[in-house]
């Protein structure tokens, strides 16, 4: 069985246990199969149930950053606006949160939005 088969029977079964208390997942665009919005969007779609969703890390893409939040945005529950103060520990991006809050705010997201420090600075 390939990777994308594991994860997504994983989550079908999850799902379904899921749904029993009425707790939606969140599947972050992270490194591996969902290291991008295509990978990410290919496990929820083919998982098909509402109780899967993406938590979107604006830190994780490292290419055409925009593009691929833009395309998470309407299966998202959860938004981890990543911040680098200091310089991050693997690497840093420069993220236009102006450009974010207008992709949130053109599909209409009305979820949360958690803080994510990932910087070196010190206080």
């Amino acid at each position: 069985m390939g990777g994308f088969k594991w994860v997504i029977v994983g989550y079908q079964v999850l799902a379904k246990k899921a749904e029993e208390p009425g707790i939606v997942m969140g599947l972050e665009n992270h490194w591996g199969l969902g290291r991008t919005a295509a990978g990410a969007l290919r496990v929820v779609n083919e998982v098909k149930s509402p109780w899967l969703q993406v938590t979107l890390d604006t830190g994780n893409f490292l290419e055409n950053m925009y593009e691929q939040m833009e395309a998470l945005v309407s299966h998202t529950v959860l938004v981890q606006a990543k911040t680098y103060f200091g310089e991050g520990t693997c690497y840093t991006l420069e993220i236009d949160y102006s450009k974010v809050a207008a992709l949130l705010k053109k599909q209409s997201y009305r979820g949360y939005i958690s803080l994510e420090f990932e910087g070196k600075e010190t206080y």
